[in-house]
Protein backbone atom coordinates (compact mmCIF):
# COMPACT_ATOMS: atom_id res chain seq x y z
CA UNK A 1 0.00 0.00 0.00
CA UNK A 2 1.52 3.72 -0.43
CA UNK A 3 0.32 6.69 0.49
CA UNK A 4 -1.97 7.69 -3.04
CA UNK A 5 -4.38 6.85 -0.51
CA UNK A 6 -4.07 9.96 1.33
CA UNK A 7 -4.90 12.02 -2.02
CA UNK A 8 -8.78 9.90 -1.77
CA UNK A 9 -8.98 10.21 1.64
CA UNK A 10 -9.12 13.72 1.49
CA UNK A 11 -11.17 13.91 -1.33
CA UNK A 12 -13.30 11.69 0.59
CA UNK A 13 -13.32 14.09 3.50
CA UNK A 14 -14.15 17.24 1.96
CA UNK A 15 -17.47 15.65 0.44
CA UNK A 16 -18.43 14.60 3.53
CA UNK A 17 -18.16 18.78 4.75
CA UNK A 18 -19.80 20.35 1.76
CA UNK A 19 -23.59 21.60 1.87
CA UNK A 20 -25.40 18.66 1.48
CA UNK A 21 -28.54 20.04 2.76
CA UNK A 22 -31.87 18.25 2.36
CA UNK A 23 -30.26 15.04 1.44
CA UNK A 24 -30.65 12.34 4.38
CA UNK A 25 -27.29 10.16 3.55
CA UNK A 26 -25.09 13.27 2.96
CA UNK A 27 -26.29 16.64 5.30
CA UNK A 28 -24.08 16.37 8.23
CA UNK A 29 -25.66 19.15 10.25
CA UNK A 30 -28.20 17.32 12.53
CA UNK A 31 -27.49 15.05 15.10
CA UNK A 32 -27.65 10.97 14.47
CA UNK A 33 -26.33 7.96 13.99
CA UNK A 34 -25.76 9.45 10.29
CA UNK A 35 -23.44 12.36 10.57
CA UNK A 36 -22.29 10.59 13.91
CA UNK A 37 -20.18 7.45 11.55
CA UNK A 38 -19.22 10.72 9.91
CA UNK A 39 -17.46 12.64 12.55
CA UNK A 40 -16.31 9.31 14.08
CA UNK A 41 -14.33 8.87 10.91
CA UNK A 42 -13.47 12.19 10.83
CA UNK A 43 -11.81 11.80 14.41
CA UNK A 44 -10.17 8.33 12.86
CA UNK A 45 -8.46 10.81 10.07
CA UNK A 46 -7.46 13.41 12.18
CA UNK A 47 -5.39 11.16 14.60
CA UNK A 48 -3.93 9.36 11.54
CA UNK A 49 -2.85 12.40 9.87
CA UNK A 50 -2.54 15.01 12.05
CA UNK A 51 -4.25 17.92 9.60
CA UNK A 52 -5.19 20.94 12.20
CA UNK A 53 -8.39 21.61 9.55
CA UNK A 54 -10.17 18.28 10.00
CA UNK A 55 -9.86 19.29 14.08
CA UNK A 56 -10.97 22.62 13.49
CA UNK A 57 -14.43 21.09 11.69
CA UNK A 58 -14.90 18.92 14.45
CA UNK A 59 -14.69 21.62 16.87
CA UNK A 60 -17.07 23.60 14.70
CA UNK A 61 -19.38 20.84 13.91
CA UNK A 62 -19.80 20.33 17.63
CA UNK A 63 -20.63 23.88 18.28
CA UNK A 64 -23.02 24.45 15.19
CA UNK A 65 -25.21 21.17 15.80
CA UNK A 66 -24.73 20.20 19.69
CA UNK A 67 -28.53 22.24 20.16
CA UNK A 68 -30.37 19.77 18.17
CA UNK A 69 -28.68 16.71 20.59
CA UNK A 70 -30.96 17.73 23.33
CA UNK A 71 -34.56 15.77 21.72
CA UNK A 72 -35.15 12.16 22.36
CA UNK A 73 -32.47 10.40 23.92
CA UNK A 74 -32.21 6.56 21.62
CA UNK A 75 -29.20 4.39 20.57
CA UNK A 76 -28.79 6.22 17.49
CA UNK A 77 -28.50 9.30 18.50
CA UNK A 78 -26.01 8.45 21.00
CA UNK A 79 -23.14 8.32 17.73
CA UNK A 80 -21.78 11.55 17.24
CA UNK A 81 -21.06 11.87 20.97
CA UNK A 82 -18.12 9.03 20.71
CA UNK A 83 -16.02 11.80 19.51
CA UNK A 84 -16.56 13.96 22.91
CA UNK A 85 -13.78 12.31 25.17
CA UNK A 86 -10.78 12.51 22.77
CA UNK A 87 -11.94 16.58 21.88
CA UNK A 88 -11.79 16.57 25.74
CA UNK A 89 -7.90 15.52 26.04
CA UNK A 90 -7.36 17.42 23.01
CA UNK A 91 -8.79 21.39 24.53
CA UNK A 92 -9.07 20.82 27.77
CA UNK A 93 -12.60 21.89 27.62
CA UNK A 94 -14.64 20.53 31.05
CA UNK A 95 -17.76 20.52 28.86
CA UNK A 96 -17.13 17.78 26.15
CA UNK A 97 -16.43 15.62 29.76
CA UNK A 98 -19.22 16.80 31.51
CA UNK A 99 -21.45 15.64 28.85
CA UNK A 100 -20.32 12.48 27.90
CA UNK A 101 -20.72 11.50 31.38
CA UNK A 102 -24.38 12.67 31.55
CA UNK A 103 -25.09 10.71 28.57
CA UNK A 104 -23.12 7.90 29.83
CA UNK A 105 -25.46 7.58 32.83
CA UNK A 106 -28.47 7.63 30.45
CA UNK A 107 -26.85 4.58 29.15
CA UNK A 108 -26.26 2.61 32.16
CA UNK A 109 -29.42 3.69 33.66
CA UNK A 110 -32.71 4.62 31.57
CA UNK A 111 -32.26 3.15 28.05
CA UNK A 112 -34.43 1.05 27.39
CA UNK A 113 -33.11 -2.55 27.37
CA UNK A 114 -33.94 -6.13 25.99
CA UNK A 115 -35.00 -9.26 28.33
CA UNK A 116 -31.29 -10.40 27.91
CA UNK A 117 -30.60 -7.17 28.66
CA UNK A 118 -29.13 -5.62 25.91
CA UNK A 119 -29.26 -2.07 24.63
CA UNK A 120 -32.48 -1.69 22.92
CA UNK A 121 -31.97 -0.91 19.51
CA UNK A 122 -33.94 2.78 19.05
CA UNK A 123 -34.11 5.02 16.60
CA UNK A 124 -34.74 8.48 15.83
CA UNK A 125 -37.51 7.96 13.09
CA UNK A 126 -41.06 7.44 14.63
CA UNK A 127 -41.17 3.45 14.20
CA UNK A 128 -40.22 1.50 16.97
CA UNK A 129 -38.09 -2.27 17.12
CA UNK A 130 -39.33 -3.48 20.67
CA UNK A 131 -37.41 -6.00 22.22
CA UNK A 132 -34.60 -6.25 18.88
CA UNK A 133 -30.87 -6.33 19.17
CA UNK A 134 -28.94 -4.94 16.60
CA UNK A 135 -25.78 -5.39 15.08
CA UNK A 136 -25.10 -1.74 14.90
CA UNK A 137 -25.87 -0.62 18.39
CA UNK A 138 -21.80 -1.83 19.06
CA UNK A 139 -20.92 0.76 17.04
CA UNK A 140 -23.42 3.55 17.35
CA UNK A 141 -23.47 3.48 21.63
CA UNK A 142 -21.69 1.18 22.82
CA UNK A 143 -17.97 2.67 21.15
CA UNK A 144 -19.32 6.32 23.02
CA UNK A 145 -19.57 4.30 26.74
CA UNK A 146 -16.50 2.22 26.25
CA UNK A 147 -14.52 6.03 25.00
CA UNK A 148 -15.90 7.52 28.42
CA UNK A 149 -14.76 4.69 30.94
CA UNK A 150 -11.75 5.20 29.39
CA UNK A 151 -11.76 9.10 29.86
CA UNK A 152 -12.90 8.64 33.40
CA UNK A 153 -11.31 5.69 34.14
CA UNK A 154 -15.23 4.23 35.81
CA UNK A 155 -15.27 0.74 35.97
CA UNK A 156 -18.82 0.53 35.55
CA UNK A 157 -19.23 2.35 32.38
CA UNK A 158 -16.37 -0.59 31.23
CA UNK A 159 -17.83 -3.50 32.68
CA UNK A 160 -21.18 -2.47 30.61
CA UNK A 161 -19.77 -1.77 27.49
CA UNK A 162 -18.09 -5.61 27.60
CA UNK A 163 -21.43 -6.90 28.94
CA UNK A 164 -23.15 -5.36 25.69
CA UNK A 165 -20.49 -6.95 23.26
CA UNK A 166 -20.88 -9.93 24.84
CA UNK A 167 -24.57 -10.35 24.92
CA UNK A 168 -24.46 -9.22 21.03
CA UNK A 169 -21.71 -11.41 19.86
CA UNK A 170 -23.71 -14.35 21.73
CA UNK A 171 -27.58 -13.14 20.20
CA UNK A 172 -26.12 -12.84 17.11
CA UNK A 173 -23.23 -14.72 16.04
CA UNK A 174 -24.48 -18.16 14.26
CA UNK A 175 -22.59 -21.10 15.07
CA UNK A 176 -22.24 -22.62 12.12
CA UNK A 177 -20.66 -19.86 10.03
CA UNK A 178 -19.42 -17.76 12.52
CA UNK A 179 -20.50 -14.66 10.75
CA UNK A 180 -23.21 -12.41 12.61
CA UNK A 181 -27.26 -11.98 11.68
CA UNK A 182 -28.21 -8.83 11.33
CA UNK A 183 -30.59 -8.98 14.57
CA UNK A 184 -32.57 -10.67 16.92
CA UNK A 185 -35.90 -10.56 18.26
CA UNK A 186 -35.98 -11.16 22.51
CA UNK A 187 -40.21 -11.61 22.14
CA UNK A 188 -40.18 -14.44 19.09
CA UNK A 189 -36.86 -15.84 19.94
CA UNK A 190 -35.37 -15.89 16.60
CA UNK A 191 -33.26 -13.77 14.18
CA UNK A 192 -36.23 -13.05 12.34
CA UNK A 193 -35.09 -12.97 8.41
CA UNK A 194 -31.93 -14.45 9.26
CA UNK A 195 -29.66 -12.63 6.77
CA UNK A 196 -25.78 -11.96 7.17
CA UNK A 197 -25.98 -8.81 6.20
CA UNK A 198 -22.76 -7.23 5.51
CA UNK A 199 -22.96 -4.10 7.12
CA UNK A 200 -24.26 -5.62 10.41
CA UNK A 201 -20.96 -7.33 10.30
CA UNK A 202 -19.15 -4.55 9.99
CA UNK A 203 -20.36 -2.42 12.99
CA UNK A 204 -18.88 -5.16 15.42
CA UNK A 205 -15.57 -6.19 12.97
CA UNK A 206 -14.86 -2.57 13.55
CA UNK A 207 -16.07 -1.35 16.68
CA UNK A 208 -14.86 -4.66 19.02
CA UNK A 209 -11.20 -3.13 18.14
CA UNK A 210 -12.07 0.14 19.12
CA UNK A 211 -13.85 -0.96 22.39
CA UNK A 212 -11.38 -3.32 23.25
CA UNK A 213 -8.64 -0.58 22.95
CA UNK A 214 -10.54 1.47 25.61
CA UNK A 215 -11.45 -0.79 28.08
CA UNK A 216 -8.58 -3.06 28.81
CA UNK A 217 -7.23 -1.15 31.34
CA UNK A 218 -9.90 -1.47 33.66
CA UNK A 219 -11.43 -4.91 32.47
CA UNK A 220 -10.20 -8.13 31.63
CA UNK A 221 -10.48 -9.12 27.94
CA UNK A 222 -12.48 -12.53 28.30
CA UNK A 223 -11.28 -15.71 26.13
CA UNK A 224 -15.11 -15.74 24.97
CA UNK A 225 -14.70 -12.10 23.57
CA UNK A 226 -11.43 -13.29 21.40
CA UNK A 227 -12.73 -16.78 20.07
CA UNK A 228 -15.86 -15.06 19.01
CA UNK A 229 -13.89 -12.05 17.56
CA UNK A 230 -11.84 -14.27 15.76
CA UNK A 231 -14.08 -17.24 14.65
CA UNK A 232 -16.33 -13.58 13.34
CA UNK A 233 -13.33 -12.86 11.27
CA UNK A 234 -12.04 -15.54 10.02
CA UNK A 235 -16.26 -16.48 8.83
CA UNK A 236 -15.82 -12.77 6.90
CA UNK A 237 -13.14 -14.10 5.32
CA UNK A 238 -14.33 -16.98 4.05
CA UNK A 239 -17.17 -14.95 2.18
CA UNK A 240 -14.97 -12.02 0.66
CA UNK A 241 -15.58 -12.61 -3.03
CA UNK A 242 -13.28 -12.73 -5.83
CA UNK A 243 -13.18 -8.78 -6.36
CA UNK A 244 -12.19 -8.36 -3.14
CA UNK A 245 -15.70 -7.15 -1.68
CA UNK A 246 -18.44 -8.85 0.09
CA UNK A 247 -22.44 -8.81 -1.32
CA UNK A 248 -24.94 -6.76 0.39
CA UNK A 249 -25.95 -10.00 2.22
CA UNK A 250 -22.74 -11.69 2.22
CA UNK A 251 -23.75 -15.48 1.47
CA UNK A 252 -25.67 -14.26 -1.53
CA UNK A 253 -22.80 -13.69 -4.12
CA UNK A 254 -24.96 -12.66 -6.49
CA UNK A 255 -26.11 -9.86 -4.60
CA UNK A 256 -24.58 -6.36 -5.20
CA UNK A 257 -21.05 -5.27 -4.36
CA UNK A 258 -21.77 -3.25 -0.82
CA UNK A 259 -18.84 -0.83 -0.25
CA UNK A 260 -19.55 0.52 3.84
CA UNK A 261 -19.77 -3.18 4.94
CA UNK A 262 -16.59 -4.10 2.96
CA UNK A 263 -14.58 -0.93 4.11
CA UNK A 264 -15.72 -1.52 7.99
CA UNK A 265 -14.94 -5.19 7.73
CA UNK A 266 -11.03 -4.83 6.44
CA UNK A 267 -11.07 -1.64 9.35
CA UNK A 268 -11.75 -4.48 11.62
CA UNK A 269 -9.20 -7.04 10.76
CA UNK A 270 -6.39 -4.26 10.35
CA UNK A 271 -7.00 -2.85 13.98
CA UNK A 272 -7.75 -6.61 14.99
CA UNK A 273 -4.78 -7.79 13.94
CA UNK A 274 -2.60 -4.55 15.34
CA UNK A 275 -4.37 -5.11 18.47
CA UNK A 276 -3.65 -8.79 18.65
CA UNK A 277 -7.22 -9.85 18.65
CA UNK A 278 -6.43 -11.79 15.64
CA UNK A 279 -3.28 -12.93 14.57
CA UNK A 280 -1.22 -11.07 11.71
CA UNK A 281 -1.49 -13.36 9.04
CA UNK A 282 0.24 -12.10 5.32
CA UNK A 283 -3.38 -13.63 4.14
CA UNK A 284 -5.07 -11.44 6.21
CA UNK A 285 -3.24 -8.43 4.68
CA UNK A 286 -3.29 -9.67 1.83
CA UNK A 287 -7.09 -9.77 1.86
CA UNK A 288 -7.50 -6.06 3.40
CA UNK A 289 -4.99 -4.39 0.50
CA UNK A 290 -7.53 -6.32 -2.12
CA UNK A 291 -10.39 -4.30 -0.32
CA UNK A 292 -8.71 -1.51 -0.26
CA UNK A 293 -7.94 -1.60 -4.46
CA UNK A 294 -11.57 -2.66 -5.17
CA UNK A 295 -13.00 0.26 -3.24
CA UNK A 296 -10.85 2.71 -5.02
CA UNK A 297 -13.05 2.78 -8.31
CA UNK A 298 -15.83 2.98 -6.44
CA UNK A 299 -14.67 6.64 -5.87
CA UNK A 300 -15.80 9.52 -8.23
CA UNK A 301 -13.50 12.10 -8.89
CA UNK A 302 -15.27 14.69 -6.37
CA UNK A 303 -14.64 12.31 -3.82
CA UNK A 304 -18.21 10.58 -3.43
CA UNK A 305 -18.60 6.71 -2.30
CA UNK A 306 -20.61 5.19 -4.42
CA UNK A 307 -21.84 1.36 -3.85
CA UNK A 308 -23.15 2.20 -0.46
CA UNK A 309 -26.60 1.06 0.17
CA UNK A 310 -29.34 3.25 2.20
CA UNK A 311 -30.75 3.00 5.72
CA UNK A 312 -31.41 -0.72 6.51
CA UNK A 313 -33.97 -1.76 9.12
CA UNK A 314 -33.76 -6.06 9.52
CA UNK A 315 -36.06 -6.73 6.39
CA UNK A 316 -38.77 -8.68 6.27
CA UNK A 317 -36.79 -11.35 3.82
CA UNK A 318 -33.25 -12.00 2.51
CA UNK A 319 -34.09 -11.17 -1.14
CA UNK A 320 -35.79 -7.67 0.18
CA UNK A 321 -31.80 -6.12 1.07
CA UNK A 322 -31.55 -6.70 -2.66
CA UNK A 323 -34.43 -5.77 -4.06
CA UNK A 324 -35.46 -3.12 -1.57
CA UNK A 325 -32.29 -1.37 -0.75
CA UNK A 326 -30.86 1.16 -2.89
CA UNK A 327 -27.45 2.21 -3.58
CA UNK A 328 -26.96 6.19 -2.91
CA UNK A 329 -24.18 8.77 -1.27
CA UNK A 330 -24.19 8.35 2.76
CA UNK A 331 -22.04 10.09 5.78
CA UNK A 332 -21.58 6.47 6.94
CA UNK A 333 -20.25 5.00 3.40
CA UNK A 334 -17.93 7.88 3.43
CA UNK A 335 -17.21 7.38 6.73
CA UNK A 336 -15.98 3.78 6.80
CA UNK A 337 -13.74 4.25 3.90
CA UNK A 338 -12.44 7.53 5.50
CA UNK A 339 -11.85 4.93 8.43
CA UNK A 340 -10.16 2.16 6.47
CA UNK A 341 -7.80 4.66 4.30
CA UNK A 342 -6.91 6.42 7.58
CA UNK A 343 -5.78 3.00 9.31
CA UNK A 344 -3.84 2.36 5.95
CA UNK A 345 -2.17 5.94 6.84
CA UNK A 346 -1.17 5.27 10.25
CA UNK A 347 0.15 2.03 9.52
CA UNK A 348 2.27 3.70 6.48
CA UNK A 349 3.93 5.92 8.97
Amino acid sequence: MNSTYANHANKVWKEMIKDHSGEWGMDIHHWDWVPGVGVIAMLEYYEATGKPEVLAYLQEWVKHNSEKAKGTKVINSIAPYAIFPALYRITDDAWFRDEANRVAEWLIKDTPRTREDAFEHTVTENVAFAEQVWADTIFMAVLFLARTASLVGNKIYAEEALKQVLIHLRLLQDEETNVLFHGWNCGSGNHMSAARWTRANAWIAAGIPMIVKEIDQLVTIPDELKDRYGRLMSGLLAYQQEDGLWSTVMDQPHFYREVSGSAGIAYGLLKGMDLGLIPPLEETAAAVEQVVTSIVPYITEEGIVRGVSGGTPVMPTIQAYQDDISTYPTLYGQGLVLMLFAEVLREEK
